[in-house]
């Protein structure tokens, strides 16, 4: 009985982790509007789209967003957009993206 709960328990840990991580796509959906579907949009006030920039780029890029210490003349909507994002949510989204 002892390790059928265990094993249960542990089942159970590695499910809740599993759906926990973060999804880069699913958090993509809310920047296609600017960035586009494919991440080829230059939005208004940026220099270059983020198709073609490497995962550690954006993850630099989207981390200062989210501090402050990045950003032009859309520094407060990216602020913004960046702001709940996690750490682990920035390295998915940056992953993802780099994809593009």
């Amino acid at each position: 009985m002892r390790k059928t709960l265990l094993a249960s328990a542990f089942i159970a840990t590695t499910f809740v982790f599993a759906f926990a991580a973060s999804d880069g796509a699913a958090l993509y959906n809310k920047c296609k509007a600017c960035h586009g579907a494919d991440g080829s949009k230059v939005p208004a006030g940026a220099k270059t789209a983020v198709k073609g920039q490497s995962a550690a780029d954006l993850e630099k890029k989207l981390t200062g967003y989210k501090d402050g210490s990045f950003g032009g003349e859309k520094k407060a909507t990216m602020q913004r957009m960046a702001a709940n994002l996690s750490p682990e949510d920035i390295k998915a989204l940056a992953q993802y993206m780099s994809g593009l």
